[in-house]
């Protein structure tokens, strides 16, 4: 499904963009923010290997706020594990696959599993600290900015504005919930889950930047090409006035 879904997204050349016009310099600064903090952070822990005073602010207060609703603490980073995150995953490939958004199939199936292969085996080794950054909070906003994607330019705009919104705000705060419950539950710190969602995040804005350039140059190509049947070979029109003359 994945094979076919990438040809269609790549061949289709009346495809709309993953993120069109304006979006697409807004998505560009976000990726660039997101890399910025990955990196600041990811220096910073290695040079200190302890928590930090960002830490030792925010940690306290998470741990307070959520600590009275010990339900949703054994439930919500059971979210962030593989197997809810590979249904949630093909579950949005699917959604895109019924409604013909190929790019957005390829998007979910490829962006995902590339944030959460590249936090569990590139960075936290490359790091050294293992909580650095956080899996849950990178494979959750990387769902979540997916969605984000998805919904900034549905193919049908049957879904109002405001509802859109709404949807987005609600990927995002689950993402954002279950990044705290692992802080609150002493699994990660602060930094680890903001490591997380920048990094997830980055990773999918660079997929879907990634998705549209290479669509683009397809729908570019066709029309560079000479038209087939026009002939290999072309010659100037006969002067009827010398060819009367001999």
């Amino acid at each position: 499904m994945q094979g076919e879904a990438l040809r269609r997204a790549l061949r289709g050349a009346s495809a709309p963009r993953l993120l069109p016009g304006p979006r697409r310099a807004a998505g560009a600064v976000l990726l660039a923010a997101c890399a910025v903090v990955t990196v600041v952070l990811g220096v910073d822990v290695v040079g200190r290997g302890l928590p930090g005073w960002l830490d030792s602010a925010f940690d306290p207060r998470i741990h307070a706020s959520l600590s009275r609703f010990p339900a949703l603490l054994q439930w919500l980073p059971g979210l962030g594990t593989l197997t809810p995150v590979t249904l949630m995953t093909l579950a949005l490939v699917l959604a895109c696959a019924a409604t013909r958004r190929w790019s957005g199939a390829v998007l979910a199936a490829v962006a995902v599993p590339a944030a959460v292969g590249l936090t569990e085996y590139v960075l936290k080794p490359a790091i050294g600290r293992y909580s650095f950054p956080s899996g849950h909070a990178a494979s959750m906003f990387a769902l979540a900015a997916v969605c984000a994607v998805l919904l900034a330019g549905p193919p049908r705009r049957q879904v109002p504005g405001a509802v859109r919104l709404l949807l987005v705000f609600m990927t995002l705060m689950l993402a954002a919930a279950v990044a705290a419950a692992m802080v609150a539950i002493g699994a990660h710190v602060f930094t680890d889950a903001v490591g997380g969602a920048a990094f997830g995040t980055g990773v999918v804005l660079a997929c879907a930047l990634a998705l549209d350039l290479v669509a683009g140059r397809r729908r570019r190509a066709p029309a560079a090409r000479p038209a087939a049947g026009s002939g290999a070979l072309q010659f100037p029109p006969l002067n009827r006035s010398v060819i009367s003359s001999t």
